[in-house]
């Protein structure tokens, strides 16, 4: 429940550092397992929320210790690999989660086919959301771990698609209990000191 997520957060070791106009926090949790997020200084806007779990393995090496999933924002790729040809093919569909403030957003670039070709459905365990194509050229299936994590379950009437600029564009608007979630942790991320040359622990001001 959203109430378990909170209690998490605030129980997590926490650092947070101001930095090229964006509030960045990182939680450590009792686990091991670690989550940075990235805030707009202005708009308190989140824009980088990423994991990286312990691994229990103890021959495995300080580059895959050290690997981040993103749940929602994307890494960007390292200007060696760019130069070195390595970087992902610019014509394959990317899929990305860019939030708004009323909606969680994923965004799907370089899919070409007008908008009347992608059927989008949440699946029958009422916890994906899946992107289909009459023409067969597209399938993605995902979740939203904010609506796990609060264990409320996907409504297919809260979903609207659009497309532009070859980027479909799916939206779930956020229920009322995620929005007065997302509220009481900006409460609890306003209460940290944050450093702007490096990271301190947080502590309520």
């Amino acid at each position: 429940m959203a109430t378990t997520w909170i209690e998490k957060l605030r129980s997590a070791q926490k650092t947070c550092l101001l930095q090229d106009g964006r509030k960045k926090v990182h939680f450590t949790f009792s686990d091991g397992g670690e989550m940075a997020e990235e805030y707009d200084v202005r708009t308190d806007e989140l824009l980088v929320r990423k994991w990286r779990k312990k691994l229990n393995n103890s021959f495995a090496t300080k580059q895959t210790s050290e690997q981040w999933e993103y749940e929602i924002g994307e890494q960007l790729a390292p200007r060696n690999l760019e130069s070195a040809g390595l970087m992902e093919s610019l014509s394959n569909p990317i899929f990305v989660r860019k939030d708004s403030s009323t909606a969680f957003i994923g965004r799907v670039r370089n899919l070409p086919f007008p908008i009347e070709t992608y059927m989008v459905t949440v699946d029958e365990d009422k916890k994906n959301i899946v992107i289909r194509t009459t023409n067969k050229k597209y399938y993605k299936k995902f979740d939203i771990p904010d609506m796990l994590r609060a264990q409320i379950p996907l409504d297919q009437n809260s979903i609207s698609v659009a497309h532009a600029n070859n980027t479909l564009i799916v939206s779930y608007k956020k229920p009322k209990a995620i929005i007065d979630m997302e509220k009481q942790i900006q409460t609890e991320i306003k209460k940290m000191k944050a450093a702007k040359d490096g990271d301190v622990d947080c502590t309520p001001s």
